[in-house]
């Protein structure tokens, strides 16, 4: 017997459901594997970890396997820059931590802010547009005279700069309902954080950290929401296309918009293995991770940090050349 209409139609739509769980099976492994099959896909890869506020597959993606591991070595690693903590850290961390965490923290920290947000608005809602563009002018000048940054870099910061500081000027920082909600999402975060002590943030592993990096950039996503940045739609706006591709280097051109203006900029990305990384950002691990292994001299000025802190730029990375802060 010829199959019916409705089995030929079933055959065909089982079909299509297979080729299309075969399809998100193959985007889900190379999602998985470290690096992009190609300079766009690595980029492309970066942002979507990034929004999903997943640090620790960004890291993952954005490192070889062997560079990867040292990382994860490195994180609980002493820095050799870092001052022991005392009891007078032990203590001002845990009153702080109580003060933000303990039953009815949002309606103590507000009414504390209330009448502060009242006395700065008196004191200077006129003069914050024109202390907010000092501050761009002083920030504009360290860009500048930066000596670890690329020109290229260089630029992309003054012109992120130049859109985000107008935004500042505007910005009602002294609306006491935002101001509300804003110490809800603070305080709604640092419970998720659920920190103990000091030690323990001290002494934190890379995969705790990850998960706490997670709640405190969703929080902070929360709260720049509210004044108007939408982490997410600049994420989205990502656009990635290649300049250059010869012989193990590629040179990619990366459009987005911050708060509605357009912004471009350049990354350079090399391939290991067959697949494509931030060049900058493999160094930058690379070189502090070397540092972290070096045996201290005496005498010697303190180490840069290691790599167990390139993670506060992880954005920026994902997005650009620039280079994670060194603290």
């Amino acid at each position: 017997m010829r199959p019916t209409f409705f089995r030929r139609t079933l055959y065909v739509l089982l079909a299509l459901l297979t080729l299309a769980a075969c399809q998100n099976k193959d985007k889900e492994q190379q999602a998985a594997l470290p690096g992009g099959e190609t300079p766009e896909a690595a980029v492309q890869q970066s942002v979507a970890l990034i929004k999903a506020g997943d640090f620790a597959g960004f890291w993952k993606h954005a490192l070889p396997p062997t560079d990867y591991a040292a990382l994860r070595t490195d994180w609980p690693r002493e820095r050799p820059d870092q001052p022991p903590l005392s009891d007078e850290d032990r203590a001002d961390f845990a009153a702080k931590l109580k003060e933000f965490t303990e039953p009815g923290a949002e309606d103590k920290l507000y009414a504390q802010a209330k009448v502060k947000l009242t006395q700065l608005q008196q004191q200077y809602s006129d003069q914050l547009p024109v202390m907010i563009g000092i501050m761009q002018g002083i920030a504009r000048a360290s860009i500048e005279q930066g000596k670890d940054m690329s020109a290229t870099q260089k630029k992309q910061a003054t012109d992120i700069l130049n859109i985000v500081a107008p935004w500042a000027q505007q910005v009602p920082w002294f609306d006491q309902a935002k101001a509300k909600q804003s110490i809800g999402i603070f305080v709604a975060t640092t419970r998720k954080l659920d920190l103990k002590n000091a030690d323990q943030l001290r002494a934190m592993d890379f995969d705790t950290a990850m998960q706490k990096y997670n709640v405190g950039y969703l929080g902070l996503k929360d709260m720049l929401n509210l004044y108007g940045l939408s982490v997410d739609d600049t994420l989205n706006s990502v656009k990635v296309s290649t300049l250059e591709n010869a012989n193990g280097h590629a040179r990619v051109k990366i459009d987005y918009t911050l708060l509605g203006k357009p912004v471009t900029t350049e990354s350079t990305l090399v391939q290991q293995d067959g697949r494509w990384y931030s060049e900058d950002m493999l160094q930058n691990v690379r070189d502090a991770h070397a540092r972290l292994m070096a045996p201290a001299s005496a005498g010697s000025a303190p180490a840069p940090a290691s790599s167990t802190h390139v993670i506060a730029q992880a954005p920026a990375a994902a997005s650009s050349t620039a280079k994670p802060t060194k603290h």
